[in-house]
């Protein structure tokens, strides 16, 4: 159950307003028939008289203050058995879901009740006693609303809980389950300085409509409720489920997904729902070996589609339907900036494998290491709502590899939609992305960087943008001794010829992730291969974007540059930088 106490003390300390409220308005109808069906709940005979219920009005203050714009809880009480609620929910002011518990004081046990929709409604299977409460008795008294009460003490979880009572009124009712039993609890006070007090009873006059259409109760397991619950907070979108990326032309078909690049490139069409511009939206992707034993660059990636050329054609029908960038080192580089007619996908995260996580668990055995079952990967795209609300996308997942096996990954996106401003959602321009995700296409590698030039971006701002800042996502690579992976190079951006952004990127921590990496490498100086650190990433995480700040651009023309002091080839072997940029204002 959620403790409405607890609850409503953290958002008065943090946000100094009260609420049980979440996503969808929750129909009247389907709490007033619940209380009366409650007694169909198999889990003993509950008793809720419909007539002569009694509430009691319960406000929260923190320190001293009270907001003035709470949501107080209301406790429903029949004289023996109560429900805690709210007054936004009893009022159909409240969206879902919607959470209540019910105090059965007679057989000594509170159910949680959850409204997720306006067709759904759960309750929790598992009897949960309250019989187990201990209380150190006090000769304290104080009057509350008219009423001499008497004052209990109990810890809870290191907190120290005074409830005050009163017997004088034959009724039993808490604003939670703390004193349940004790009588009328009209204050609790938690340390001292959070207090739940009483401020109206009204007895005998709070009336039930038995005539309300019949909820249905759907009764479930601990577990299984508070899953329920928990995602009937937020929308959660399946992109991908255990879908392998691997180089082969066998595979086996899934609906709505497409291949490419011998499948090493899977994509999707996912519809949005409307987003506000307080929206948090995050990615999550789980990763598995399913005979890849090496590290390998990956992407989560959007396609934008409405300028008239775009990504998905190169996917469809061929590499060369992509502009062509070339800055003078003899080279053509496929899609990487974008133009006038076209946008490069948007890096919605850069992740990289470990060294053969799940597949090679069995086959490799050292002591004290308990190999990780997978790798998850999470990351907010916030940023990024204007190009996905009220839209259907194309998002996919690239891993570079040449194995048959290969990886098994799964995609979500969830939305939390929070309070709705009168903000608009923030503006996002892609600009670059030099990462070659078509690369078992014949995409070019990115070794634009070995030119002074380097990368150079010309984009128009049709009108201002405001708090205007570059998403800048940057990773070298070359997997030998002198190769941009294992070296410190500097990357330098510029706007309009003024530097914006000088500094190595670069990561010391990838020995922390061992245990998801079986069979990476052992050397003779007792490090292996997953403990290097790297030009700004680790076998088995994911890369988190830099946020370069460039204040407020005027509407007119610009230019963005990158400068990277790409190392030179050795033989075969040759380094390559893989950098994304999205500009993204007000």
């Amino acid at each position: 159950m959620i403790n409405n106490s607890k609850a409503q003390e953290n958002r008065f300390q943090k946000y100094r307003k009260f609420a049980i409220v979440y996503s969808i308005r929750m129909k009247f109808s389907h709490l007033f028939l619940l209380l009366i069906l409650l007694n169909g709940f198999a889990l003993g005979q509950i008793n809720f008289k419909s007539e002569k219920l009694s509430k009691i009005i319960y406000e929260v203050s923190y320190n001293g203050q009270k907001d003035e714009n709470q949501n107080p809880i209301w406790v429903v009480s029949d004289g023996t058995n109560f429900l805690i609620s709210s007054k936004n929910a009893l009022s159909q002011k409240s969206d879902f879901p919607v959470e209540m518990t019910f105090v059965n004081t007679t057989n000594k046990s509170f159910n949680p009740i959850a409204f997720l929709n306006p067709d759904e409604t759960v309750g929790m299977l598992d009897t949960t006693s309250i019989s187990e409460q201990t209380f150190e008795f006090t000769d304290q008294t104080k009057t509350i609303l008219g009423h001499t009460c008497k004052m209990a003490k109990t810890i809870v979880n290191s907190n120290t809980i005074e409830i005050w009572y009163t017997d004088q009124i034959p009724m039993k009712a808490s604003p939670n389950i703390l004193g349940a039993e004790l009588g009328l609890v009209l204050e609790i006070v938690r340390n001292g300085n959070f207090v739940t007090q009483a401020v109206k009873i009204e007895k005998n006059n709070f009336k039930l409509d038995e005539s309300f259409a019949q909820a249905q109760v759907e009764m479930l397991k601990k577990m299984d409720y508070q899953d329920k619950i928990w995602r009937a907070r937020f929308t959660h979108l399946e992109v991908f489920s255990n879908q392998q990326i691997h180089f082969s032309d066998e595979f086996e078909p899934k609906t709505g997904v497409m291949r490419f690049a011998n499948g090493t490139v899977v994509v999707k069409k996912i519809r949005f729902p409307k987003l506000n511009s307080n929206a948090q939206i995050f990615v999550d992707l789980t990763e598995q070996s399913n005979g890849d034993a090496y590290d390998r660059t990956g992407s989560v990636f959007l396609i934008p589609t409405e300028k008239p050329v775009s990504f998905l054609d190169a996917l469809q029908n061929g590499i060369e339907k992509l502009p062509v960038y070339e800055n003078g080192n003899g080279k053509k580089y496929q899609g990487i900036a974008a133009t006038k007619d076209y946008e490069p996908p948007v890096e919605l995260m850069r992740f990289f494998t470990p060294f053969g996580v799940k597949h090679f668990n069995e086959r490799v055995s050292l002591k004290n290491k308990n190999w990780q079952d997978s790798v998850y990967y999470r990351q907010e795209i916030s940023d990024y709502g204007s190009l996905l609300s009220e839209k259907e996308v194309f998002i996919g997942v690239f891993i570079g590899n040449y194995d048959k096996g290969g990886h098994l990954v799964s995609l979500n996106v969830s939305i939390h939609q929070n309070e709705a401003s009168e903000e608009a959602l923030k503006k996002a321009i892609p600009l670059f992305n030099t990462l070659n995700i078509m690369e078992m296409a014949g995409q070019e590698y990115s070794t634009l960087f070995d030119s002074e030039k380097g990368l150079e971006v010309e984009f128009e701002l049709k009108e201002d943008l405001k708090n205007a800042h570059l998403k800048y996502i940057t990773t070298g690579h070359g997997g030998w001794g002198n190769g941009d992976e294992f070296l410190r190079k500097k990357n330098t951006v510029l706007l309009d010829e003024r530097v914006v952004f000088d500094m190595i990127p670069w990561r010391e921590d990838c020995g922390a992730y061992r245990l998801y990496n079986p069979v990476s490498g052992n050397f003779r100086n007792g490090l292996s291969s997953s403990d290097y650190s790297r030009s700004n990433w680790c076998p088995g995480t994911l890369t988190n974007a830099y946020l370069i700040d460039l204040g407020d651009l005027e509407a007119g023309k610009h230019k963005i540059k990158v400068q990277i002091p790409q190392g030179k080839p050795e033989g075969n072997s040759f380094s390559v930088w893989n950098v994304s940029g999205v500009l993204v204002g007000e």
